[in-house]
Formats: C-alpha cells, sequence, structure tokens
C-alpha cells in the first residue's frame, strides 16, 4: 500500500489539532488575562532506504542518501505570555499586573492556582476572590465600613474608613513568577497549576525580581489577535484540504494498479 496514505492522513490530524488550538483562541479574544497558545509540531521517523555517506562505488560515497518520511505530529502546545491590552474599569477590586507575574488564589480543595484575571470581589466576610470564589492569596479581608480603598503598584493595600481619617494599611498583594511559565497547566476558568516543567513558584513583591507592577482600576484582556488568528485558520484549512487531495492523489494511483491487466 502507498506510504502516502498514512503520511497524508497524520498531516491531516495535525491540521486538525492546529485548527482546534486556532479556535480556542478565537473563542477566548474577550477572556481577561487570557494567554494564546500556537502548536508546533515535528516530523515523525523515517524509512531509511540508502544511508547518508554510504559507499557508492569505489572510494566513493552516496552525499544524501534516500530517507522518505512517515508524517507529522503534534510536538506542543506552546502558551504566549506576552501581556494583553489594559481595559480601563475605574473598578477599584480590577488589578493588572503590569509585566511578568501572576496572583495566587487558594482552590476549594486547598490546592494553589494561578491567574492573571485580576478581577476580584468580595466575599460575605469581606475578603478578596476571584469571579469563582477562590481566595487571593496572601488573604486579605476588606471592613464593611470603607470610604475608599487604594492598592499602590508595590501591592500594598490601603482603606479610608472615614473622610478625615488617614489611611491604614490592611495587606500586602504579593504575586508570583516561574522559571518557565509556559511549563504551567492550564485549568481552565483562568488558572493555572504548578508543574515539574514550570518550576516552583517564587513570591515576591509587585515590581521586584523582574516582576510587573499592579494598577489598580484596570484588567488586562486577552493577548489573542484577531486578524493573525484568522491567518492562521486559513492556512490550517489550506493545509488540511492539500493532504485530502494526497490522499485522493494517492487512491488514484491505486486505482490504476488494480485497473492493469
Amino acid at each position: 500500500m502507498l506510504k502516502s496514505l498514512n503520511t497524508a492522513a497524520t498531516g491531516m490530524t495535525a491540521q486538525q489539532t492546529n485548527m482546534d488550538v486556532v479556535a480556542n483562541n478565537i473563542a477566548n479574544v474577550s477572556t481577561n488575562g487570557f494567554k494564546r497558545s500556537r502548536a508546533e509540531f515535528e516530523d515523525l521517523m523515517y524509512q531509511t532506504q540508502k544511508e547518508p555517506g554510504a559507499a557508492s562505488g569505489m572510494n566513493a560515497v552516496s552525499p544524501n542518501g534516500v530517507q522518505v518520511g512517515l508524517g507529522v505530529r503534534a510536538g506542543a502546545v506552546q502558551k504566549d505570555f506576552t501581556g494583553g491590552n489594559a481595559q480601563v474599569t475605574k473598578n477599584p477590586l480590577d488589578i493588572q499586573i503590569e509585566g511578568a507575574g501572576f496572583f495566587q488564589i487558594l482552590t476549594p480543595d486547598g490546592q494553589a492556582a494561578y491567574t492573571r484575571d485580576g478581577a476580584f470581589k468580595k466575599d460575605p466576610n469581606g475578603r478578596m476572590v476571584d469571579k469563582n470564589g477562590n481566595v487571593l492569596q496572601p488573604e486579605i479581608t476588606i471592613p464593611p465600613d470603607v470610604s475608599g480603598l487604594e492598592i499602590s503598584g508595590n501591592g500594598e493595600v490601603r482603606i479610608i474608613q472615614g473622610l478625615n481619617d488617614a489611611p491604614q494599611t490592611i495587606g500586602q498583594i504579593d504575586i508570583v513568577n516561574f522559571v518557565n511559565p509556559a511549563g504551567l497547566k492550564a485549568l481552565g476558568k483562568n488558572l493555572f497549576a504548578q508543574t515539574p516543567s514550570s518550576g516552583q513558584a517564587i513570591a515576591t513583591r509587585p515590581g521586584l525580581n523582574g516582576t510587573g507592577y499592579l494598577s489598580q482600576g484596570q484588567l488586562e484582556s486577552s493577548n489573542v489577535n484577531i486578524v493573525d488568528e484568522m491567518v492562521n485558520m486559513i492556512t490550517s484549512q489550506r493545509a488540511y484540504e492539500t493532504n485530502s487531495k494526497v490522499i485522493q492523489a494517492s487512491d488514484q494511483m491505486l486505482q490504476t494498479i488494480n485497473s492493469l491487466r
């Protein structure tokens, strides 16, 4: 049987994976703090009919050899952690990290998770939580009778309770960074989990050790560029169609062989 049938089939499978990645990027174009993904591919093993450098005669060697590839597969899906644009909301609990770093939150099962989505709320106890109720770490509790809330660039949280009262500090928002953020595991709900590939979480004050400062009253939008994704979608679609043409051509060649008398 022609190897091109299976080779082209691997190409169609790879482009389907590529299309799935592009579709997820486009679907999350309005998701706060979302980081686009990029599918990366690698060629499969080769069938070697003649080794490169094999002897081809007296005192002569083959300069290239004969190797036929057997297809492609998805090698990785890489996260792009470049920053998204700022979206001004003027909500005092909306916070953007202007640079590297993640907010650390505590999930209901007691595990630490990390997010770039700084759209925080207050729970019934006054604690700062994300939209799913996960508590920000270190825990910040805002009293019910505050008239003003200020979060500085280095994460210091101050409140004003009366118009004539001096601001008082109630907590400190730290952020964490990783040696390899691309190695984090995406959990959905704008959350990431630490993995052996990402390295250990390194907690620090905002603005230190290469991390970004905090900006109150604004959010980080998705870093998806819709034009780039549309181009990637068209490229993936055409590559998928071309691989299907290879299968059709291989089928026609087999029909020709079968019609021999």
